[in-house]
């Protein structure tokens, strides 16, 4: 665990002009490190995110018997194919803050034919696993104590699973994919009838070869595959997080006569939410360079100063979209001229906090105006806000969190003390390394 530290802010970022790379994509670590442990032979997966969340996959994956080793910049798997997971020596399974590890290895330990126990930190064992729960159970796994929907749970796995017919409606990735790598070792063909949401583990799955079909539907999209198919070893290469690039480019569009390129990032049109977004409300961003590489697109992403960005009613269907960004949105939202409105985001309330709650209790204590239901926000903006006491922001361990009060205060005058900022190593550890190349100040108190 690390340790507990401050972020202590006191000046605002003045103009750049800088070309960078963000850590690469946590989403699709995670995945690829999971799926390498289920295919035969040694899988090299190159630009793995070295984060707190990665490391208690690559942890998890050890205790369950997967042998992963470093080699200079990769990390090499080796897989002993479909259903070969050991039965853990160590009670639990610790997942730490990362709730797609906890979800997609439940789905991979639903067919494995032993008991294992899942926990995590204080913040996971809050968030609700009843989501993968039905549709893992609906397969033949058991879950234990009955009835309790939290972390730590205890799963016990099938070896005679059975194939379903699933129906995906709040629009989660980490539901789709806990259900498509249980449906690998089952026999028969597993039907998955998804809302719309980020497609790495479909795209992965394709590009090694497994038996997945994907048909678009007027709303929602139909994923077939039929399990028992031996997977193979596999190369790839993970290029920068999307969602890492989100506090660069808040700070660009806000920043006057500034100017910033984010070079080599994944540009999945699953993850581009954040950017269209940006683009109804008048920012200049742009991708170029954009190329398909290991079956997903990479590219750079260009922004510029933007003084002439305008408030949204944001559109319910691009939020699946942005899920991670929204925090930052809402920062941006509160620092321009008018009225925007956060439509459909209930699932904000389920992340690793409550972060529709958590973000407007800042926010108000500098005097900007919100309103929220159970899925709106709805922010009065005020470009000439400014901070008159110290304003301390307590994250609750979340790092989307920390990353927007740590933006928000580079934009406008005062002071704010950051409490408990390592939880950014989750996702980020060089956040603050980062930051400090586009000419971010900041102290650190222990």
């Amino acid at each position: 665990m690390n340790k507990r530290f401050s972020v202590y802010l006191n000046s605002k970022i003045k103009k750049f002009n800088k070309t960078i790379y963000v850590e690469s994509d946590k989403s699709i670590s995670h995945r690829a490190l999971m799926i390498a442990s289920q295919c035969m032979g040694v899988s090299s997966i190159k630009g793995i995110l070295e984060s707190e969340d990665i490391n208690n996959t690559i942890n998890c994956l050890r205790a369950l018997g997967v042998r992963i080793l470093k080699k200079n910049k990769s990390y090499l798997v080796y897989g002993n194919g479909l259903g070969s997971f050991r039965k853990p020596s160590k009670k639990n399974l610790y997942c730490g803050n990362a709730g797609t590890l906890a979800r997609l290895l439940s789905g991979l330990l639903a067919t494995s034919n032993f008991k294992a126990i899942l926990t995590g930190d204080s913040s996971l064992k809050k968030r609700p696993m009843k989501r993968i729960i039905d549709p893992l159970s609906k397969i033949g796994a058991n879950f234990f104590p009955k009835e309790k929907t939290t972390l730590p749970l205890s799963i016990e796995g099938t070896n005679m699973p059975l194939a379903q017919k699933f129906e995906e409606k709040i629009g989660s990735a980490q539901i789709k994919s806990s259900i498509l790598l249980a449906s690998l070792n089952t026999p028969g063909i597993t039907t998955v009838q998804a809302a719309p949401s980020r497609d790495h583990t479909e795209n992965l799955l394709k590009y090694i070869n497994a038996d997945i079909k994907i048909k678009k539907l007027k709303k929602e999209n139909l994923i077939t595959l039929k399990g028992m198919k031996n997977l193979f070893s596999f190369d790839l290469e993970v290029f920068g997080d999307q969602s890492s690039c989100g506090p660069f480019v808040i700070l660009t569009l806000l920043t006057p006569k500034s100017k910033l390129i984010i070079k080599n990032v994944n540009c999945n049109p699953t993850r581009l939410g954040f950017v269209k977004i940006l683009k109804k409300m008048n920012a200049k961003i742009k991708i170029t360079n954009l190329k398909k590489k290991y079956g997903e697109f990479v590219g750079n992403l260009v922004c510029k100063s933007s003084p002439n960005l305008k408030p949204i009613n944001c559109p319910k269907k691009l939020v699946p979209f942005a899920i991670d960004e929204f925090p930052l949105l809402f920062i941006l939202s509160s620092l321009i001229k008018g009225k925007s409105k956060w439509n459909g985001i209930a699932e904000l309330r389920a992340k690793e906090s409550d972060r529709i709650k958590i973000m407007e209790v800042g926010l108000k204590k500098i005097g900007i105006k919100t309103k929220s239901t159970k899925d709106s926000l709805t922010i009065n903006g005020n470009p000439s806000i400014q901070i008159k006491k110290t304003l301390h922001i307590f994250p609750y361990n979340d790092h989307r969190i920390a990353m927007a009060f740590f933006c928000l205060k580079q934009l406008i005058n005062g002071k704010v003390l950051i409490h408990d900022f390592e939880c950014v190593k989750t996702s980020f550890p060089k956040f603050l390394m980062t930051m400090k190349k586009i000419g971010a100040k900041y102290e650190i108190q222990k």
